[in-house]
């Protein structure tokens, strides 16, 4: 590719006021319309009014923040991408990024929940208006996990130094998926940066369990989490909720005991992700090998609080050759442990490979902190709080449209549905009160965008 003309010959000029740069949001805001986010936030979250308006219409707020963060923005002053050319003629309500800083700093803990009821409320609208949660009915996975977003300076509320011992507040989030569906989020929370990433986690798992019921994971639910998670109160708040868990144990005392007790005979080789299939001998060769052994967790607490469930073990051999002199063969193996505390009810084998995928919430994370939670914009901690709960919601939201647009989208990240169905530039034409967007011409996913955009408006029924 080269220039076509010479530089002198090509000029660049901001005076065309039918433009916009995000022609995908026309469907993304109508999905949200037509499964009720507007009348979610005007009903449950309740601002105090005030003489300079911050706490009136919020879900104009709201919805402007929320587009915001699917276009791309991360942080308020990039909200006023929203307000260029022709987006206040394809979109009404739009608000100035001050006066969505001021709306965020009103939020109050109290409102935060409301904000959380939200998204509890909307999610299960979500699924039921798009191939959001295939299988949910079957079985789904609740994915609990924590991550230090770093801050600079002093002016941040909450933040404070964290396990990994970086300044920043720490954002809590559970994901729910499913074998045939990617991620979305169920619940979030934002904490303080120092907190221990296990404390209020049996409410918030119950938190995020009742949202993925509502949603449609009706069948077998399992919430896995892992080391940092450990503990009697969230396989209590499990329990309570008819869920099964699979939470990777710390290595302690006990749990070496346990292991120890295993039978040389019950060790089975897996296919470990790095393992080579031996064509002569018919087998994997790999140093993965698994076993169970029935388990009693919690006993130095009341014996209501213990709980018998299945230790499920993965030994890799330790490799050092470093310390092996040249020449001398292996006196004995050496074995790293990975154990997980589970009720669920699969094989081994299965149980064992379902417990290593939690890693998938690690992917949404990674999103969030890549996209609208790269920053914390605010040095109010509410707000950040507010922040992040419209973070998922937008998040979600883009999940849902990537299902309506074809298979590939429905699993592809947010960041791959915003280049290709968000991000396309277009021209309002506007005849006999009708509003055309006039997309360009070959655009390579233009079968997927016209999916969407058909299946919003004039397929889903608005509730």
């Amino acid at each position: 590719m080269q220039s076509s003309h010479a530089a002198a010959r090509v000029s660049a000029r901001f005076d065309d006021p039918n433009l916009i740069a995000y022609g995908g949001l026309a469907p993304l805001v109508r999905l949200a319309e037509r499964c009720g986010l507007p009348g979610l936030v005007t009903e449950l979250v309740r601002l105090p009014l005030s003489r300079n308006g911050t706490g009136s219409f919020p879900a104009a707020k709201a919805m402007t923040l929320v587009a915001g963060m699917a276009a791309g923005a991360d942080s308020i002053d990039d909200m006023d991408r929203l307000r260029h050319g022709a987006m206040t003629r394809l979109f009404s309500g739009v608000r100035a990024p001050s006066t969505l800083g001021s709306f965020l700093r009103s939020f109050t803990h109290g409102h935060v929940k409301q904000l959380h009821a939200v998204a509890r409320r909307f999610l299960p609208r979500l699924a039921a208006h798009t191939p959001l949660l295939p299988g949910a009915d079957t079985i789904a996975h609740l994915d609990l996990d924590d991550t230090v977003k770093p801050v600079h300076g002093y002016a941040k509320q909450g933040a404070g130094y964290g396990y990994n011992k970086v300044k920043g507040l720490n954002a809590l989030i559970a994901t729910l998926s499913t074998p045939l569906a990617a991620p979305v989020i169920a619940a979030t929370r934002l904490r303080r940066g120092s907190v221990n990433s296990a404390r209020g986690a049996g409410s918030f798992a119950a938190e995020a369990i009742t949202a993925a019921r509502a949603s449609g994971a009706t069948g077998m639910l399992i919430v896995r989490a892992d080391a940092a998670y450990y503990g009697a109160e969230l396989i209590a708040a499990c329990r309570k909720a008819n869920a099964r868990f699979s939470i990777t144990v710390r290595q302690n005392a006990s749990v070496r005991k346990a292991i120890a007790a295993i039978d040389d005979d019950a060790w089975t080789a897996i296919k470990y992700p790095r393992a080579v299939w031996d064509t002569e001998e018919a087998r994997w060769i790999s140093d993965a090998e698994i076993a169970e052994i029935p388990y009693t967790a919690f006993t130095s607490k009341p014996r209501k609080q213990q709980v018998t469930a299945r230790l499920i073990v993965r030994r890799v051999k330790r490799l050092n050759p470093a310390t092996v002199p040249e020449g001398q063969g292996e006196l004995f193996t050496a074995w790293r442990f990975h154990a997980a505390f589970t009720d669920s009810t699969l094989p081994l084998a299965d149980a064992e490979k379902d417990h290593r995928r939690h890693a998938i919430v690690e992917q949404v994370i990674s999103e969030l902190k890549n996209g609208p939670f790269a920053h914390a914009p605010s040095g109010n901690f509410q707000a950040n709080a507010a922040w992040l709960a419209l973070a998922a919601l937008a998040f979600n939201l883009m999940r849902a449209c990537g299902t309506l647009a074809d298979t590939f989208h429905a699993r592809a990240t947010c960041a791959t549905v915003r280049d290709h169905l968000i991000n396309i530039p277009a021209r309002l034409a506007k005849s006999a009160r009708r509003i055309t967007l006039h997309l360009p011409e070959r655009w390579p996913w233009h079968d997927a965008f016209d999916a969407l955009f058909q299946t919003t408006h004039t397929t889903l029924p608005p509730l």
